[in-house]
C-alpha cells in the first residue's frame, strides 16, 4: 500500500511516499531520503506528522503480539491524517493561491523597507495588501527603481498593490435598538465569502461563508470563532455555524491544522484548539454524532499538537510537546518560525534591537504568545513589566492543556460512536494521563487555583489569570478543586465589570484592567458545570452591564472592556481597541440567552452578590 501526500504548508513541506508492509513502514521524502518509521516494543506513543527531518518526529509502531499489524496501521493512519486523511484520499489542492509563503518571504527587501519605515500606521496593512503582479515582477521593479523616499515608496506600493480598506461595523449613536436585535443584525455585516483568493494574496480562501471579528481583523480567526458561534446559535443562525465548522475542517484537511487566522503569515502557528467545542454546537442533544462525523479532522489536529511526542526524553521539549521530569506529557504554545511577525515587523525588530537577547529566540517566544491568543500578557513575561522578557516557550499553560484534555475526550467519544474500542481506550488513557499531569503540575492547592508552570525552572508562574477556569470548562477539575477555583476567582479576579484577565496592570491588553468576552464565557460555563450557579450569574450580570453601558453611550460593541470601570473601553496593546466585534457579540448574545433578565440592567448594583467563602473579598 502506498500513497503520495503533501505535508503541511509549503514552508515546511516536501512530497512524501508512505510505504506499509508486514515488516514495518517507511516514509520517503522527495524520493531521495527515507525515514524509517521506528518500531518500539510495548505500547508506543501516538505518531505525529512529519514536518521536518528531526529524528524526534519519527513515528513509532507497536509490534505487539496478536494486535501487531492492527496497532501499527492504526498509529500510522493517525500519522497519515497529518498527510491527507484517514482514507489516504483527502489531499486536494487548496482553494487559495499557490503562494503560501508569508509576504516577508515573497517580497524580501521590499517588505523590509515598507515595514521598517512604518509606511502605514497599522503594520497589518501591507501584509494584507493584494499584489497586482507576481512577486518576482514587483521585486524586479522595486530593485530597478529604488524609491528614494517614504513618499516615493508609498507611491510604488500603491502602484503595485491593492491596499485593504478598514472594515467598520456600523455604530448607532442615538436611540440604539435593543442589544440583542443589534447583534442579530450585525452577523450579516460581519459575514464574508472568499471561495477563491487572488494570486499571492495572503488571504487563505475558504469554501463556505464565515464571520470575521471586525475592524482590522478582516479574516476568520480560530479561537475567536467558537465564541462567535455561540452567539450565532443563540441568534438561530445555524446555517453559519455549520458553514464555519466546514471551513475549519477544510483548514485541517488542507494545512494539517487550523492556523491562527486565514492568512499565509499565520500558517506557522495555530490558536487554542476549540474545534471539538465547535462540534458540540452542531448536535447539542447528541454530541458524539458530530464528533463521529468529524473524527478524522479531530485526530489530525491532535497529531499536529502532539508532533514529536514519541521521541522525547524526560525534561525535554520539542515544538508544542513537553516531557516533564517524571516523563508526563503536557503541551506548550509554539510557532514554527523564528522571525519577526509579518503583521508587526517593525515592533518586533525594534524590541529585538533593544533587548540584547538572541533575536531568534525572542521572535519565537513572541510568536508562541500569539498562538495563545493572549497577545500580549504578563503571563508570558519573566518580568511582568518588561516585554523583552518573553519566555512563552518555557511555560506549560493551563488553558492549552485543558483544551487538549477536552480534545482527547472528544476523540474518545467519536471513536466509541464508531465502535472503535481500541481507539476509545487509547484516548481514554491519554485523557487520564493528562488529567493526572494537570493535577500534579498545574494545580496549586495553596492558592486554590490552576496556574501556569514554568517547566525550565520547575515552578509555577507568579500570578493567577482568567485561564484558571479552563479545567472547569472541560470537566478536568474535581468538585473540591472547582469550589476552590470559584473562591479564588471571586477573591482575585472578579471585578465590578466582570472577570479581569490578570490582576497585574502592565499596559498589555491581556492584563488588568481589561476583561475579554471569551474569558467571561469560560468562567460562567465552567462554573455552571460544577453547580457554582451564584458566582456564574454574578460574572455574567456584571459583564453584561459593562457591555450594555458602553453600548448605550456609543451604539458599539468592542473587542475588550475595562472591568475596573464598567462602561468604558479596554485599552493597551499594539493597536487601538477594535469595534465589531465577533466574540463580544457572540458571548453577549449567548449570555443573554442564559440570563434574559439581565438585558435591560444598567448598573452593577442591580446584579446578584457573590455568596459563599469568597463573598467578603469579592469586588
Amino acid at each position: 500500500m502506498a500513497r503520495i501526500c503533501d505535508i503541511g504548508p509549503r514552508a515546511y513541506s516536501r512530497p512524501c511516499l508512505i510505504k506499509v508492509d508486514g515488516g514495518g513502514a517507511s516514509l520517503s521524502v522527495n524520493q531521495s531520503e527515507t525515514i524509517q518509521l521506528s518500531r518500539m516494543a510495548g505500547t508506543s506513543p501516538l505518531p505525529v506528522a512529519l514536518h521536518s527531518r528531526d529524528p524526534r518526529d519519527a513515528i513509532p509502531c507497536s509490534p505487539g503480539s496478536r494486535m501487531k499489524h492492527r496497532h501499527c496501521l492504526f498509529r500510522l493512519c493517525i500519522a497519515v491524517l497529518a498527510c491527507g486523511g484517514a482514507d489516504f484520499a483527502w489531499a486536494r489542492p487548496p482553494l487559495a493561491s499557490d503562494c503560501v509563503e508569508p509576504p516577508q518571504v515573497l517580497f524580501e527587501d521590499l517588505f523590509v523597507a515598507v515595514q521598517s519605515q512604518g509606511l502605514f500606521a497599522d503594520g497589518k496593512a501591507f501584509p494584507d495588501a493584494v499584489p497586482l503582479e507576481s512577486p518576482g515582477t514587483i521585486l524586479e521593479a522595486f530593485r530597478r527603481e529604488r524609491p528614494p523616499s517614504p513618499t516615493a515608496l508609498r507611491q510604488f506600493v500603491a502602484g503595485h498593490f491593492t491596499l485593504p480598506e478598514e472594515v467598520r461595523a456600523p455604530g448607532i449613536t442615538s436611540s440604539p435598538k435593543r442589544i440583542t436585535a443589534h447583534i442579530d443584525a450585525l452577523w450579516d455585516v460581519l459575514t464574508r465569502s472568499t471561495p477563491t483568493a487572488a494570486a499571492c494574496d495572503s488571504l487563505l480562501a475558504l469554501p463556505e461563508p464565515y464571520v470575521v471579528p471586525g475592524g482590522r481583523f478582516r479574516e476568520v480567526y480560530y479561537w475567536d470563532s467558537y465564541f462567535t458561534m455561540l452567539g450565532l446559535q443563540a441568534s438561530h443562525r445555524g446555517d453559519l455555524v455549520h458553514d464555519m465548522v466546514r471551513d475549519f475542517a477544510y483548514l485541517i484537511e488542507t494545512y494539517g491544522h487550523v492556523p491562527n487566522g486565514t492568512r499565509t503569515y499565520y500558517l506557522s502557528r495555530s490558536q487554542p484548539p476549540f474545534f471539538f467545542a465547535m462540534l458540540g454546537l452542531l448536535s447539542p442533544e447528541d454530541p458524539p454524532a458530530a464528533l463521529s462525523q468529524y473524527l478524522p479532522q479531530l485526530q489530525r489536529e491532535y497529531a499536529f499538537w502532539m508532533q514529536g511526542e514519541g521521541q522525547l526524553r524526560a525534561g525535554s521539549a520539542h515544538r508544542r510537546v513537553v516531557a516533564l521530569a517524571d516523563g508526563a506529557i503536557l503541551n506548550r504554545y509554539w510557532d514554527d518560525r523564528d522571525t519577526p511577525r509579518d503583521e508587526a515587523y517593525r515592533e518586533d525588530t525594534q524590541l529585538a534591537d533593544e533587548s540584547h537577547r538572541a533575536a531568534k529566540q525572542l521572535y519565537r517566544d513572541i510568536r508562541a504568545a500569539t498562538e495563545s491568543g493572549w497577545d500580549f500578557s504578563s503571563r508570558w513575561f519573566s518580568d511582568p513589566h518588561d516585554r523583552s522578557s518573553f519566555d512563552t516557550t518555557e511555560i506549560v499553560p493551563v488553558d492549552l492543556n485543558s483544551l487538549l484534555y477536552g480534545l482527547e475526550n472528544a476523540i474518545r467519544a467519536g471513536c466509541l460512536r464508531n465502535k472503535d474500542s481500541a481507539c476509545a481506550r487509547e484516548f481514554q488513557s491519554r485523557a487520564q494521563r493528562r488529567r493526572r499531569a494537570i493535577d500534579r503540575y498545574l494545580w496549586d492547592a495553596t492558592r486554590g487555583a490552576y496556574r501556569d508552570y514554568r517547566f525550565t525552572r520547575r515552578v509555577h508562574t507568579e500570578r493567577i489569570s482568567g485561564a484558571t477556569f479552563y479545567p472547569l470548562f472541560v470537566g478536568a477539575a474535581s468538585p473540591e478543586q472547582a469550589a476552590a477555583v470559584a473562591a479564588a476567582g471571586a477573591r482575585e479576579l472578579l471585578k465590578a465589570g466582570g472577570i479581569v484577565t490578570t490582576p497585574v496592570s502592565t499596559g498589555e491588553q491581556w492584563d488588568a484592567p481589561n476583561g475579554w468576552a471569551p474569558l467571561q464565557w469560560i468562567a460562567v460555563d465552567g462554573l455552571r458545570h460544577y453547580h457554582e450557579m451564584q458566582l456564574a450569574q454574578v460574572i455574567a450580570c456584571r459583564w453584561l452591564v459593562n457591555v450594555e453601558q458602553h453600548y448605550r453611550k456609543t451604539g458599539m460593541l468592542l473587542e475588550k472592556y475595562d472591568v475596573l470601570a464598567p462602561g468604558h473601553a479596554g485599552g493597551g496593546g499594539e493597536y487601538p481597541t477594535q469595534q465589531g466585534f465577533g466574540w463580544t457579540n457572540g458571548v453577549t448574545r449567548a449570555l443573554l440567552e442564559l440570563y434574559p433578565q439581565n438585558e435591560n440592567l444598567s448598573d452593577v448594583e442591580d446584579c446578584p452578590k457573590p455568596s459563599g467563602p469568597s463573598a467578603r473579598t469579592a469586588n
